[in-house]
């Protein structure tokens, strides 16, 4: 098996792969095509060749992740796919393995994914975190929030891509947001642009939406006052008298559960999504903490698919910043120096023998969706 960047005169192939593993696309294949060679140009579309066939492939597209109000880069993990008769025989392992070693690379320190399957990628590092939450509400719900002040609102597009950047790194940092992501500017062209959706912009936020099946799917508000928020859901509550419901992708403490004059009955549907450190000293270095945490611990790390991690560190935060740096006097040695209790990268315990007291171990293995994700 080889595994190797995909060029142009692969993508036929991949697509073949793609249809075989999870059925014809949805909607123009062209943006599918566009996407991938996006990804070809930047170095983020890998495959896995037996001979001149190919057997599975999968993307990097890269993101801005926000922990405690400071973004940081993030390798996200899209299209995996294996053609079933290559099913079994450790391809996927295999791939995700370069995947991994790519993101370190790129220099991206962290993670993410949403699972086709657990087993996989908890066994190569990664670990449940989070989720995408998508609420259904009653449109006529959304009619009674009322704006308490004039906003301007106006319709967006393509032009309008980094002044979306830069909207939700103003409003990610003000609330130290946890979570959730921001592609690059080119994604942002290419979504902006979509036929399909209705887009609107004021000077703190804005709101993507679409029609499906008669009722309405909000793919991303997000507004940095009460005025802004009360304004763009009264926008989307304006459809009351068409729409029967309208789902909606927002955080569990998003403002307009508390806008809401009435809540009933409310389905909630989850996407879980999964994450991974890249790069212990990176990640620790490029995130925010609480300003008013103060802390200096020893952590063990145990990452057999990234030994530049393994070891003992330490952690210390302060006024809203962490470093990770090898512990002095423990160096990077292999957690196999230690006993077999505190090296199960798995486990987050404290262990009492003398190789390892009086430090606690933990394993570090801890995206978002949403906005809306490319299609895969």
């Amino acid at each position: 098996m080889e595994i190797r960047d995909l060029t142009s005169d692969d993508l036929e192939a991949v697509l073949d792969t793609r249809v075989r593993s999870f059925g014809p696309l949805d909607g123009d294949p062209e943006s599918w095509f566009a996407l991938a060679r996006a990804a070809l140009e930047q170095g983020r579309f890998l495959g896995v060749f037996d001979g001149s066939r190919l057997a599975a492939a999968a993307r990097l597209p890269g993101f801005t992740q926000w922990w405690h109000g400071r973004p940081q880069p993030m390798a996200g993990v899209a299209g995996v796919v294996v053609n079933p008769e290559d099913r079994g025989r450790g391809v996927g392992r295999q791939l995700m393995r370069a995947v991994l070693a790519r993101a370190a690379e790129l220099g991206e320190a962290v993670s993410a994914l949403y699972p086709a399957t657990t087993q996989i990628y908890r066994s190569l590092g990664w670990e449940h975190a989070g989720a995408e939450n998508a609420v259904t509400l009653s449109p006529e719900a959304l009619r009674t929030i009322r704006p308490t002040e004039p906003v301007k609102i106006r319709r967006m597009g393509p032009d309008d891509a980094a002044e979306v950047i830069a909207i939700l790194g103003r409003v990610h940092a003000a609330n130290r947001a946890s979570g959730p992501i921001c592609w690059d500017e080119s994604s942002w062209r290419r979504f902006l642009g979509a036929k399909d959706d209705f887009l609107y912009l004021a000077d703190d936020g804005f709101v993507a939406y679409s029609w499906e099946d008669g009722d309405i799917s909000v793919d991303n508000l997000v507004a940095g006052s009460e005025a802004t928020a009360r304004a763009l859901w009264s926008l989307v509550g304006t459809s009351s008298s068409i729409a029967t419901k309208v789902s909606a992708v927002v955080a569990p403490d998003d403002p307009v559960l508390w806008l809401l004059r009435e809540r009933t009955k409310e389905e909630l549907k989850q996407v879980r999504w999964m994450f991974r450190v890249v790069d212990v000293a990176d990640a620790v270095a490029r995130r925010g903490f609480p300003s008013v945490l103060s802390a200096d611990a020893l952590i063990m790390v145990d990452d057999p698919e990234r030994p530049a991690n393994t070891g003992t560190w330490r952690l210390e935060v302060s006024g809203g910043s962490g470093t990770a740096s090898a512990a002095e006097g423990r160096g990077r040695a292999s957690p196999s120096t230690g006993c077999r209790r505190c090296t199960r990268g798995s486990r987050s315990r404290r262990c009492a023998c003398p190789a390892c007291s009086p430090a606690p171990t933990s394993s570090t293995r801890r995206w978002p969706r949403r906005s809306r994700a490319p299609p895969t």
